[in-house]
């Protein structure tokens, strides 16, 4: 039986057989007009963890995914494509990777270079235990993606934080301290670009500046870009790998459809060498490395960067739109609120401090007002006194968000 087509796509004469063709103000209305009580109903983390609030802590995406992926996942699932990874399956996923870098951000990624892995932590734990000194301290620049803080230490690797620093108005690397750590011999720099949380897309001179900190050490970076796709007008995300050969040489990749498209459960990732040495290394490793990816997660992921394009670009759009009316109704209404837009992911990221929310501010808008969010100190000492709230959810709801902020201030 054929599967209905997705709310806000139509086919018909225009698109292509079979494909449904996108109809941006059907899609947006629909996104406009879900519900708490649906989105609790779907039964997503992110509705359910902190039962009766508006969920806005976890980077799920409320708006679904493209009907390219549910249409592959569908197609798949009928098939019984349900077994271990068949080598057609991995070297699809490894094309569809291969253009989509060269397509978007015209960096040449041989496919025979593009392996595949569950998730952005499995290429983490891959580029620590295999790919740094061994007992290498770990840089990690915050306020950053929580297990950023705590996937080393299990490798038994000491975490050095080193905040973020204020250049004309923006957030930036703090060089002079990443420099300072790698001459007292740390090994890796975790780097997150698009930055979650707080959602600075680092320009080229930036990264390069990094790259030559980093190569002066010997040192590697392990370079998560999982929120590339999502980069708004004014900014323009640069693959750190390509920024010059230096980079290329210390650099480990990961990156994957799971944001952008909503498919974290569907575990799948890419992660990319740029040098021999690395893939010779990865090669020895043998083929249990990438094992924890999902068949499902690989096509899904192959889906979304064949035929996903206009969907994906639908919902920047709408994410575009939910950061400015956020910065609108933040100035009018909660001007107190520290909040730059961010030049990427769908994550705001406030500065809360001075609204007497207490030691725990997230706990306490769960409390008061029915909000879940992050606290920021889970985000790393910089993020005292912050709270990271996702943006990928119904406009209506940025309204609520800010409702709940109101009155858990005046409490």
């Amino acid at each position: 039986m054929p599967h209905s087509p997705e709310p806000g796509s139509a086919v018909g004469a225009g698109a292509a057989a079979g494909t449904p063709r996108l109809d941006r103000s059907a899609l947006f209305a629909h996104w406009d007009a879900l519900t708490p009580e649906q989105l609790r109903a779907q039964g997503s983390m992110k509705w359910t963890m902190f039962p009766g609030t508006i969920g806005a802590w976890v980077a799920e995406s409320d708006l679904g995914t493209a009907p390219a992926v549910t249409a592959a996942l569908h197609a798949a699932i009928d098939a019984g494509q349900l077994g271990y990874l068949p080598r057609p399956v991995a070297a699809a996923h490894a094309a569809a990777t291969s253009d989509w870098m060269r397509d978007r951000y015209d960096w040449e990624v041989p496919r025979s270079r593009v392996h595949h892995l569950a998730d952005v932590i499995s290429g983490l734990d891959v580029a620590i235990e295999h790919y740094s000194r061994p007992g290498s301290a770990v840089i990690v620049p915050t306020p950053a993606y929580m297990p950023f803080l705590t996937v080393p230490q299990r490798h038994g690797r000491t975490v050095i934080e080193v905040a973020l620093a204020e250049v004309d108005g923006r957030a930036a690397l703090d060089l002079a301290a990443i420099d300072r750590e790698l001459a007292a011999g740390a090994g890796l720099v975790v780097l997150c670009n698009p930055l979650n949380p707080g959602g600075r897309v680092f320009a080229r001179d930036e990264l390069a500046a990094l790259a030559e900190v980093v190569e002066r050490h010997g040192a590697r970076v392990f370079a998560d870009e999982v929120h590339a796709p999502i980069v708004f007008d004014g900014a323009r995300h640069v693959p750190y790998a390509s920024v010059s050969t230096a980079a290329a040489s210390h650099s480990i990749t990961v990156t994957s459809a799971s944001k952008a498209f909503n498919l974290p459960g569907a575990k799948a990732a890419q992660l990319i060498l740029t040098n021999d040495a690395d893939e010779a290394v990865w090669q020895k490793l043998g083929p249990m490395a990438g094992h924890g990816a999902s068949i499902l997660g690989i096509i899904a992921n192959t889906a979304a960067y064949r035929d996903g394009r206009d969907w994906l670009a639908a919902t920047v759009t709408y994410y575009d739109e939910n950061r400015r009316a956020l910065s609108d109704l933040l100035s009018e209404r909660l001007p107190e609120v520290g909040y730059r837009m961010p030049e990427g992911t769908y994550i705001a990221w406030l500065d809360v401090a001075r609204l007497g929310l207490g030691d725990d501010p997230a706990a306490t808008l769960r409390e008061r007002a029915g909000l879940a969010v992050t606290d920021g100190r889970a985000c790393g000492a910089a993020g005292a006194g912050h709270v990271r709230v996702i943006l990928a959810t119904p406009r209506p709801l940025v309204e609520r968000i800010v409702d709940a902020l109101v009155t858990a201030a005046h409490a």
